[in-house]
């Protein structure tokens, strides 16, 4: 059975107000899709894939898409978290 997380690259910004805003993702085959926008951003369960993060409900081609931002329990150097997508 398939993981129902797939972990993703993401190019992201952190603004001068200290969000996060991811502006690329990069799928595990090389292939990179620009953000168009976010449009909210919001904790909550990645429902199919368990767990729990910050979901950024984003614009990719014109069609609503979510993105986690999965935080480790603890803090560790530069590792703050992971990005995930939910497979569908």
């Amino acid at each position: 059975m398939n993981d129902p997380k797939t972990y993703v690259e993401v190019i992201a910004l952190f603004d001068s107000d200290g969000e996060l805003l991811p502006l690329t993702i990069i799928w595990e085959d090389g292939r990179k899709f620009e953000i168009d926008k976010v449009l909210e951003v919001r904790q909550a369960a990645a429902m199919k894939a368990g767990g729990q993060g910050d979901r950024y409900t984003i614009q990719v081609h014109g069609k609503n898409r979510y993105l986690y931002f999965e935080r480790p329990p603890r803090i560790s150097g530069s590792q703050l978290g992971r990005w995930f997508v939910e497979t569908r």
